[in-house]
């Protein structure tokens, strides 16, 4: 805690001798409260910046500020906080910092904002993480029935994944506070919103095998009209992703550029049937072998044509050009909005 202390007081500019840490003892407080001059923060430190420890924290800090019978800054400490914890942060507008430099501490009489500072805590290695390409079936199927609990033994099946590296993988989930498991061992996420913002902080659309190409059409309907026909005839499994899937689903807005999953890499025989000239520049079609054939869970027909689950369409969108963020916000509010008036 000293390091989140000296950081502070350089932030709030106060005199060192003037700060104070005490550390609280209940299991249901956070893990101190820092006083530095005039301002009283009550602080939660977790070892990671992701959705899911970050959510955590913010419930304990906010739940031990409103037990305590003096003005408050809830604040939550970090090596270094991720997008999808700075978002939670902001949406429960809770104060935070990194160990690497960054803060973003807003309240009466205060408003500090340091942004851009490198994160000083990567680990070696690759690091460990519940949205590594086959492990991301877990979430996938989650998501896709955020309100039916399944047994491990259940999603083990489900995502054609054996039970030992189910285990593993529900236990990380866990463990950074995206799942609850009821008495009866039953898993569901602790909150769909939190676990698909945390997938979409660790997922890598480039890390697929991508052809980029062109094939000549008046329209991006046409467009992937004849790719879904090419396809068909070919007998390739296949399903639209990105843009053109949020146009078959939505009919959100017009595309240029059409997204396809491939259950394999195309043939040339394909490639000329579809009259495809690979080219970087100018690409109107994305032809995407994925790292895991997970990509397929939960894809349906939609006017004739196959098209990811909106979940795995609305990850892709944030990849995609033109307004593809637009259609991913309106992908999300209406098939992924889990949220109740409850």
């Amino acid at each position: 805690m000293q390091q989140i202390a000296e950081q502070v007081t350089e932030l709030v500019n106060v005199d060192p001798n003037k700060v104070h840490w005490e550390e609280t003892k209940g299991a249901s407080d956070a893990d101190g409260v820092l006083s530095a001059g005039p301002f009283t923060f009550v602080v939660e430190w977790k070892g990671a910046g992701g959705a899911g420890p970050v959510a955590a924290a913010i419930e304990q800090v906010l739940r031990s500020a409103k037990h305590m019978d003096r003005v408050i800054v809830p604040l939550v400490a970090v090596p270094f906080m991720g997008n999808a914890g700075r978002e939670r942060c902001a949406e429960a507008e809770v104060a935070w910092l990194d160990l690497s430099g960054n803060a973003r501490i807003f309240a009466p009489g205060l408003r500090i904002l340091v942004d851009g500072k490198p994160n000083r805590y990567k680990r070696r290695g690759r690091p460990s993480t519940a949205f590594a390409p086959k492990s991301s079936r877990i979430a996938r199927w989650l998501l896709m029935h955020p309100t039916e609990p399944c047994t491990q033994r259940e999603i083990a099946r489900a995502t054609d994944t054996d039970e030992g590296f189910t285990s593993r993988i529900v236990s990380k989930l866990e463990d950074d506070g995206l799942v609850v498991r009821g008495d009866s061992g039953a898993i569901r996420p602790r909150d769909p919103d939190l676990l698909l913002n945390a997938w979409l902080e660790d997922y890598d659309f480039q890390k697929h095998d991508i052809l980029r190409g062109h094939v000549a059409a008046r329209s991006g309907d046409a467009l992937l009209r004849r790719l879904v026909d090419g396809l068909s005839c070919s007998a390739v499994k296949y399903a639209a992703t990105g843009l053109a899937a949020a146009w078959i689903i939505d009919r959100f807005a017009g595309f240029r550029i059409a997204a396809m999953y491939l259950a394999n890499e195309p043939s040339p025989e394909l490639l000329a049937s579809l009259s495809f000239r690979e080219e970087e520049r100018g690409a109107n079609v994305w032809l995407v072998v994925p790292n895991d054939e997970g990509v397929f869970h939960g894809a349906a027909t939609f006017d004739g044509i196959q098209c990811a689950h909106p979940v795995q369409v609305y990850i892709d969108l944030h990849a995609h050009p033109e307004r593809a963020k637009e259609a991913a916000e309106k992908l999300r509010v209406a098939h992924l909005n889990w949220r109740t008036d409850g």
